[in-house]
């Protein structure tokens, strides 16, 4: 078996599915290497000792050997507890290894985005507006990353208004403008200080459009998902009791 070893890499595991009769296919995001795709041979048959080491959202620590596309893991152990994410968080995380999945290309590392995902999970434990601020700063962030950032760095007025667009950045508008963003929201932005829910929800419809291009709203099956399980929670407290 030829081919680079590569010992003890840290990295988030972003998704797993079924290969083969005994084996899945494991995406994973390291700061060295980046996204990179790897075979974890009988990882689900009788024997496997390390079924459930690989889990979502809990640091590790990688060994495969390289073989070109596709590596093959030869072990792996965990480098700290798991983010214990439940409810609606769940769901926060599993956006964040979507768009991951979505817009890195495999062996393109960006030790930043690494980074920064560890950052944004720890942060999704907090309270609802820290957690949807950390959904926010992630894809900005990301966004800078992959050189599609935001000219959040152009003059803002905290007391104006701005609409978006992509090919000329922020340009002043009146309050009532469709698609107005609040200049206070911006600079929020800017600074990583999003917390008010005027500005969460300017930056969240700031970041859709950005990601638009790049990540298409209807290729993304997390936040339909969460929207499908909010619906349905409603309509079960809207039942009529028996």
């Amino acid at each position: 078996m030829t081919g680079t070893r590569i010992e003890l890499e840290a990295g988030w595991l972003l998704s797993q599915k079924p290969y083969r009769e005994t084996s899945e296919l494991l995406e994973v995001l390291t700061p060295t290497y980046g996204r990179i795709g790897l075979i974890a041979r009988g990882q689900r048959g009788p024997k496997a000792r390390q079924r459930g080491v690989t889990a979502l959202f809990r640091p590790l620590l990688l060994s495969w050997l390289d073989r070109g596309e596709l590596g093959t893991l030869t072990a792996v152990e965990a480098a700290g507890p798991g983010i214990e994410l439940v409810g609606e968080r769940l769901f926060h995380g599993w956006y964040l290894n979507e768009l991951l999945l979505k817009l890195l290309a495999r062996h393109d590392p960006h030790p930043a985005i690494h980074r920064d995902y560890g950052v944004a999970l720890d942060r999704l434990t907090g309270d609802a507006a820290t957690a949807e601020a950390a959904l926010r700063i992630f894809e900005k962030r990301l966004l800078e990353q992959l050189g599609y950032g935001l000219p959040l760095d152009q003059p803002l007025d905290a007391a104006g208004h701005y609409r978006y667009l992509a090919s000329e950045g922020f340009r002043p508008c009146a309050e009532g403008t469709r698609g107005a963003l609040a200049g206070a929201s911006l600079i929020a932005l800017r600074n990583e200080s999003v917390l008010d829910r005027r500005s969460l929800d300017d930056c969240r419809h700031l970041l859709r459009m950005a990601l638009e291009p790049h990540a298409p709203r209807a290729s993304l099956r997390t936040p339909q998902l969460l929207r499908d399980m909010r619906a349905f929670a409603a309509a079960r407290l809207v039942q009529p009791k028996d």
